[in-house]
């Protein structure tokens, strides 16, 4: 069972509000000072990736052996970042790498179709990816990366499981959960309730260092990042906060009362 994770690296979200800066001008997000992360919704998939792969290794399961490759793309990727996840239960990891790789320039579908060029080049049975990224909320990598590859996908799990070639899927609703089923190979985009991310062990972490990594260019697949379709960003402007507030005041506590409410009649808030 191979079992891909595509994992980004975002801006730290909990970092202060003033550490980003919304240019209208250049219609881009300035962030500084804060060191990057895992996208949170991305370790989520790779806890799901963990826990399927125990699940097949125990005796009560279908003991098969499983593998999980860390897929990740960018500019000057983190490798402590990458480190601490790949300590969590990966075995090996493909990191795609170019100067062109700036989050500025990836939008969604040029980010899908250079995963989906890196993972024509591996072995798979599963991909797993978070929902959506913290930073850009856009949610559409995953099912691009799907649409590419022609594989069937399943949206926003609370828990994925593998059983007899398929992928058994709880889906989340507004109102609750549907049970999903599809053939492997597929693509799964996870949700937070699957899980945290285990945290590793110092030991595990040291060990990391030596798992198998491979680094490859948007040229090693083949793609000149100049020739792909880009999204036109034509506004990005931040929101606009107003408050207004108006002070009602009367002789009496009930007569301040009336006041407010023939004001709330006017303002057609009641």
């Amino acid at each position: 069972m191979k079992i891909i994770v595509c994992m980004k690296l975002v801006p730290d979200p909990e970092g202060p509000q003033d550490s980003f800066e919304v240019d209208s001008a250049g219609n881009r997000v300035v962030v500084r000072g804060l060191p990057p992360v895992a996208n949170p919704y991305d370790e989520n998939a790779l806890e799901a990736a963990i826990q399927i792969k125990e699940a097949l290794a125990e005796p009560d399961g279908e003991g098969i052996a499983a593998s999980i490759t860390l897929l990740s793309l960018g500019r000057s990727l983190s490798r402590a970042v990458l480190l601490k996840a790949m300590a969590a239960g990966v075995d090996d990891s493909l990191l795609v790498e170019g100067d062109d790789l700036d989050a500025q320039r990836l939008d969604s579908l040029t980010t899908a179709t250079l995963l989906a060029a890196a993972i024509r080049r591996l072995e798979f049975n599963l991909i797993l990816t978070g929902r959506q990224a913290s930073d850009t909320n856009s949610g559409q990598v995953g099912l691009g990366i799907a649409q590419l590859l022609g594989i069937p996908a399943v949206t926003i799990a609370r828990k994925v499981e593998v059983s007899g070639g398929r992928v058994l899927v709880e889906r989340l609703l507004p109102d609750g959960y549907e049970l999903v089923e599809a053939p492997l190979p597929a693509l799964v985009t996870v949700s937070h309730e699957v899980g945290d991310l285990r945290y590793p062990q110092i030991s595990a972490i040291k060990a990391a260092k030596q798992l198998p990594r491979t680094e490859r260019s948007p040229e090693d697949l083949g793609i000149a990042i100049g020739s792909l379709g880009t999204v036109e960003r034509v506004g990005l402007v931040a929101p606009s906060r107003e408050r207004n507030c108006a002070m009602v005041s009367g002789e009496t506590p009930g007569g301040a009362g009336a006041k407010l409410v023939d004001r709330l009649h006017a303002d057609r808030i009641v």
